[in-house]
C-alpha cells in the first residue's frame, strides 16, 4: 500500500464518519439551544428538561435516518473491499 492510497483511504473514512455524525450532532445542538432559550425565558432550570427533549430528538433522527446511514456504511465498506487488491501491491 503506497502512502497516497493510505492517505486517501483515511480521508474517505474521516469524511464518512463526519457525514454520519453531523445530523445527530446538529440535532442535539439545535434542541439544546431551543431548550436553553426556553429555560432562560421562563426561568425554569430543571435538569431533565434539558436532557429528555434532546434524547428524544436524537432517537427520532436516528430512526428517520437509519436507512440512509446503513446504506452509506454498506457502500463505503463495499468500496473498501473492492479496493483491497490495490492495498497489497
Amino acid at each position: 500500500m503506497n502512502p497516497e492510497f493510505a492517505t486517501e483511504l483515511i480521508k474517505l473514512m474521516m469524511f464518512q464518519a463526519v457525514t454520519l455524525a453531523a445530523p445527530i450532532l446538529v440535532t442535539a445542538m439545535v434542541v439544546g439551544l431551543v431548550v436553553s432559550l426556553f429555560q432562560a425565558v421562563t426561568t425554569i432550570h430543571e435538569q431533565t428538561l434539558a436532557f429528555v427533549p434532546k434524547a428524544l430528538a436524537i432517537v427520532g433522527v436516528i430512526v428517520v435516518l437509519l436507512p440512509w446511514m446503513l446504506r452509506s456504511i454498506i457502500e463505503f465498506t463495499t468500496a473498501v473491499f473492492q479496493k483491497m487488491p490495490q492495498m497489497t501491491s
